[in-house]
C-alpha cells in the first residue's frame, strides 16, 4: 500500500520517490548505483530530522491523525500475545469505537482497552470514526472491573477526537458514562497505565485516561478540544486552526512541561506511521518498565500515589 504524505511532508515524499525510482532503474539496467542511493538516503535522513524537529503545533496535530498512523488494532499483533477481544457492555450493545480484551504482554497477563478508528469508509462507519458512545465507555468499564476482579493490570491506548456528540449518545447518558469511568478508574485496585497514541480529545479521551501513569507518543496530542473546533468557537472560522493549536499547546512536549504527563515515548525517525515495528518496540519497552514498577508497589501505596497524582494535575503557583 502506498504511503500517504501530509503537505509539509511533501519534500520527503519527493525524495523518497526519487530513491525508489533510482533503485528500480539500477535493478533493471544492471548498473550499480548503490553509492548514489546511499547518498540520497543520507540526505533523506537529514531532511526528515529537519522537518520533524521544526514541526509546528498545528503540524503535530496533523501527524497525530495521519491517515497511516497505527491504531490500537495495528499495535496489538506487535505488542501482545494471545489477545482475546471481549465485546459488549451487557446493557445495550457493542461499540466498535472501543476495543478491549485480555492479552499477554511480555509474560504478564493484562487487560488492554483502546479507541479504534477506521481506514476506509465502511470501517470508519463501523468504528464511528473512533468516537465512542456511552455503551463504549460502559464496555471499557466492564473490562476495568474484570481486571480488578482477577487482579490484572490495565493498559489503555487513547486515540479519539472526542466522545460522540449525537443525540443518541446523550439519550443513553454520555456524560454519566464518562463520569462513572473517571470515578471508577481513580479507585481501581490494579495498576493502570494510559498512553496517547494519536489524538487525545476531551472527555472522550479522559474516560479511559485516568491512571497511575500517563504517557504520550512523540507526535500525539492531548487537548480539551481540537484546533478546528476551538477556532470555530472562538473565531467562528476554522481557518484559524493553526492559531488555535498554538494557544492550546496540545503536544507531548507542552504537556510534559506542564507536568500533565509522566514521559514522552519517542517515535521512529519518520514517525510511527512509517515504522510500526520500531514504534511498538519503543512503546513496549517503556510500558514494561513502568508495569514492573507498579506491580511491585503495595496496593495501599499505589492508590495513595494515584490520588496524589490526580490532585496535583493542573496545580499552579505564580
Amino acid at each position: 500500500m502506498a504511503n500517504s504524505y501530509l503537505e509539509f511532508e511533501r519534500p520527503i515524499a519527493e525524495l523518497t520517490s526519487k530513491i525508489d525510482d533510482l533503485s528500480g532503474m539500477g535493478k533493471d539496467s544492471g548498473v550499480n548505483i548503490a553509492e548514489e542511493v546511499e547518498r540520497l538516503n543520507g540526505k533523506k535522513d537529514k531532511l526528515v530530522e529537519q522537518i520533524y524537529s521544526k514541526a509546528t503545533r498545528a503540524q503535530i496535530c496533523q501527524l497525530s491523525r495521519h491517515p497511516d498512523r497505527p491504531y490500537i488494532l495495528d499495535y496489538i499483533p506487535h505488542m501482545f500475545d494471545d489477545f482475546q477481544e471481549l465485546h459488549g457492555d451487557r446493557a445495550f450493545s457493542d461499540d466498535g469505537a472501543i476495543v478491549g480484551g485480555l492479552a499477554n504482554f511480555r509474560g504478564k497477563s493484562i487487560v488492554v482497552v483502546g479507541h479504534q478508528k477506521g481506514r476506509d469508509t465502511k470501517e470508519k462507519i463501523k468504528r464511528n470514526f473512533g468516537m465512542p458512545r456511552p455503551e463504549g465507555y460502559r464496555k471499557a468499564l466492564r473490562l476495568f472491573k474484570l481486571a480488578e476482579r482477577f487482579e490484572i493490570p490495565v493498559l489503555t491506548f487513547i486515540d479519539t477526537a472526542g466522545a460522540w456528540p449525537g443525540i443518541d449518545a446523550e439519550e443513553r447518558g454520555q456524560s454519566e458514562a464518562i463520569a462513572r469511568n473517571l470515578q471508577e478508574l481513580a479507585a481501581l485496585k490494579v495498576p493502570v497505565i494510559c498512553t496517547v497514541i494519536g489524538e487525545g480529545g476531551s472527555g472522550g479521551a479522559l474516560a479511559i485516561g485516568v491512571g497511575d501513569r500517563m504517557y504520550m507518543q512523540q507526535f500525539s496530542t492531548y487537548s480539551v478540544i481540537s484546533p478546528e473546533g476551538c477556532a470555530a468557537i472562538l473565531w467562528r472560522d476554522r481557518a484559524h486552526a493553526d492559531e488555535a493549536a498554538e494557544a492550546l499547546k496540545p503536544t507531548a512536549l507542552d504537556l510534559q512541561s506542564l507536568g500533565l504527563i509522566d514521559a514522552i515515548i519517542p517515535e521512529p525517525k519518520e514517525g510511527a506511521h512509517r515504522n510500526i515495528e520500531e514504534a511498538a518496540e519503543l512503546m513496549g519497552d517503556l510500558l514494561e518498565k513502568s508495569l514492573d514498577e507498579l506491580l511491585n508497589t503495595p496496593l495501599d501505596k499505589l492508590l495513595k500515589s494515584r490520588a496524589e497524582r490526580l490532585r496535583n494535575l493542573g496545580a499552579f503557583s505564580g
